[in-house]
């Protein structure tokens, strides 16, 4: 017989008046039994969580609450990478280490797969709970990691909300696209090009755009150089900063004269950094972004 049954069968019995010493050991049982279920229910929700990891410090941030967040990662700060980083100075500053975390004694670490290995299995060790989330690399895969969270922290209703936001961006930049299956080459320092296997990729499929690294043979990221780029000339270049300064050697090709010349800003997307390197609540901003963007170039 289930638990819910046999509470069931306690509580009609003793609302039918079953008396004396019996009634007593029934209604103890079912008290019992209850407080039980609540102490389960309690202890299966943690209250304290710790996070050392840039893209789980995001998702902690928007689907907890500011109580049971003991700590972020040494890179939660980061006005360039981290979409909540103004969010993220109201919390401790965690080293990324294994020692100030051990120190809090949280319920649950929550790390990526792909940080340093031996912190995790020294958490685990000392008997720990690490929750490891893989990079996402498709929209499935973010709305999975924010239910993911969302059951971590007790607040799978909130996992949903933010789910919900996403798809109403999906919709809007779908609806802004139309018929227009422009391809985009999604281009950052050094000639970093993001590959078919990568969130920015899949924030332009699902919107009908195309990833122009498809037609340069990179399918998981890599380099391009300048000659390539300007060969196979996509429609659009899709970028993080419209500065018209290179700080250092790495951004300069970004203003190289032959760049500039086929890609000046009518045909430049720019979507912050922030908005793409993790995969969360914050893509429905960069969707918002896109959108923004086309219709500044005239797409």
């Amino acid at each position: 017989m289930s638990l819910l049954a046999r509470l069931q069968r306690l509580s009609e019995a003793i609302r039918a008046g079953i008396a004396g010493r019996r009634c007593g050991g029934l209604a103890a049982a079912a008290l019992a039994l209850t407080a039980g279920v609540v102490t389960q229910t309690q202890a299966a929700d943690p209250q304290r969580v710790a996070s050392i990891n840039l893209c789980t410090d995001q998702l902690l941030m928007t689907l907890a609450d500011p109580a049971q967040i003991l700590g972020l990662s040494p890179y939660s700060r980061d006005a360039a990478r981290s979409w909540a980083a103004t969010e993220a100075k109201k919390y401790r500053r965690l080293s990324g280490e294994a020692e100030d975390v051990l120190m809090l004694r949280p319920d649950v670490v929550v790390a990526s797969r792909y940080m340093k290995r031996t912190t995790r299995e020294l958490l685990k060790q000392q008997g720990m709970r690490v929750a490891e989330f893989d990079i996402a690399k498709s929209i499935d895969d973010v709305k999975e990691q924010i239910r993911r969270m969302g059951d971590l922290v007790g607040h799978p209703d909130r996992a949903e909300a933010q789910i919900a936001r996403l798809d109403a961006a999906i919709a809007r930049a779908r609806e802004a696209v139309g018929r227009k299956p422009y391809r985009v080459l999604a281009l950052s320092r050094r000639g970093w090009v993001s590959g078919d296997d990568s969130v920015t990729s899949a924030l332009l499929s699902i919107t009908g755009l195309s990833n122009a690294a498809s037609g340069l043979d990179i399918s998981s990221g890599g380099f391009a150089k300048l000659e390539t780029i300007v060969a196979d000339r996509p429609d659009f270049i899709l970028i993080s900063d419209d500065s018209d300064v290179a700080d250092d050697e790495g951004s300069a090709l970004l203003l190289h004269p032959a760049l500039e010349k086929l890609y000046p800003s009518s045909r430049r997307i720019v979507i912050p950094e922030d908005l793409t390197v993790c995969g969360g609540p914050m893509l429905a901003d960069a969707l918002d972004r896109l959108v923004a963007e086309l219709k500044r170039v005239g797409g």
